[in-house]
């Protein structure tokens, strides 16, 4: 089968360019399996870090199916989309379950793990298992629409569908695992979104989008997020014995799973707690300068009261769940109660509740 002119020199860039990585020195599967689910949606740089931690803490794949899930949430703690590290250990329970414990080696037995689209499928079964499997992500969208000049939009059930095929049929079919490898890599570093290196780009001269002005132009989305105002109201209260109010987010919205002081407003899900701010009989509290945390669907703006007690009222222990202040980093927490938690005012607050009980 011939291949096009295109992959002998980017795979040959490649093997003189790529970045030493962990996850591209092993073929073990729930390694590189780990590496995709981390790095969704989540920059190399970042995502590294979290890497060596979950292999760390989960070096099998029945380490990570038997571990209690506030454990792999609060592993998880500031990475966010936090429906990744739910979805990650149910794919664990099904690896054990229902494969063995021995991570399935074809495309699709793979795509049947929880969290598994096409995209970590192809990805696996290629770098893991050699299988000829076109891998088709943000970076190779990127590089073929401005190569080939292709218009289409990319997220569009069309376009995804013409990508797709194009990649499979420029995949060298012999070492697919490595030329997928080049095609992303070279989106990622040379292929950029915001100031590609096209001066020094080795398809200049070829590329569509270079030759005609149009690399600002590709590739072409047709749809725009969503974006929704989110208002949220937090009461942190400490009791005589240095105990919080908390409580693990329920399904069907963001950071489930992960827990959250008492929260006395969202506007977006119309909620208020049924007993209100007003049971407690508080000895001081504050309320402090409002956060904005920005989501890819949602911005929100956090306002945090920090108040102090003698004792918590009967109605607030039947809502919330009591805990100590000093366990609060066995708990997994969105990123957001983190930044608020780190202000010095803050910190005064809390110190000054701790010591005058």
């Amino acid at each position: 089968m011939t291949i096009h002119p295109l992959i002998h020199p980017l795979i040959n860039w490649y093997q003189i360019y790529k970045r030493d990585l962990p996850w591209r020195n092993t073929n073990d599967p729930y390694k590189i399996w780990l590496s995709e689910i981390i790095l969704q949606q989540t920059r190399v740089d970042q995502g590294m870090e979290y890497y060596i931690k979950f292999i760390q803490l989960f070096p099998t794949i029945y380490s990570l199916a038997s571990a209690p899930e506030d454990l792999v949430m609060r592993s998880w703690q500031g990475l966010g989309y936090y429906s990744r590290a739910r979805n990650l250990q149910f794919a664990a329970k099904q690896v054990v379950n229902q494969f063995g414990g021995v991570f399935p080696n074809n495309y699709n037995d793979i795509l049947l793990l929880k969290g598994v689209g096409t995209y970590t499928a192809a990805a696996i079964s290629s770098f893991a298992f050699g299988e000829a499997q076109a891998v088709v992500d943000g970076n190779v969208f990127r590089f073929l629409s401005r190569y080939f000049g292709i218009k289409t939009p990319i997220d569009s059930t069309t376009g995804k569908k013409e990508f797709q095929q194009l990649a499979n049929d420029l995949l060298d079919k012999k070492r697919p695992g490595v030329c997928n490898q080049a095609m992303m890599e070279f989106g990622a570093i040379v292929c950029k979104p915001a100031a590609p290196l096209c001066d020094s780009c080795i398809f200049s001269l070829s590329c569509f989008a270079y030759r005609n002005n149009e690399v600002k132009q590709l590739p072409v989305k047709e749809k725009r997020i969503k974006v929704s105002i989110r208002d949220l109201h937090y009461l942190l209260v400490f009791d005589e014995n240095a105990n919080i109010l908390i409580q693990k987010r329920g399904k069907n919205d963001i950071w489930e799973s992960l827990y959250e002081f008492v929260l006395l407003h969202d506007n977006l899900k119309k909620r208020e707690t049924s007993v209100g701010i007003d049971i407690f009989n508080f000895l001081q509290k504050q309320e402090f300068e409002p956060i904005k945390h920005i989501l890819t669907h949602q911005h929100i703006h956090a306002r945090f009261t920090i108040g102090q007690v003698k004792k918590f009222p009967q109605e607030a222990l039947s809502l919330w769940e009591q805990e100590k202040w000093s366990n609060i980093d066995t708990k997994g927490f969105p990123r957001l109660f983190s930044r608020f938690l780190e202000r010095p005012t803050v910190q005064r607050f809390i110190k000054s509740a701790l010591i005058s009980n």
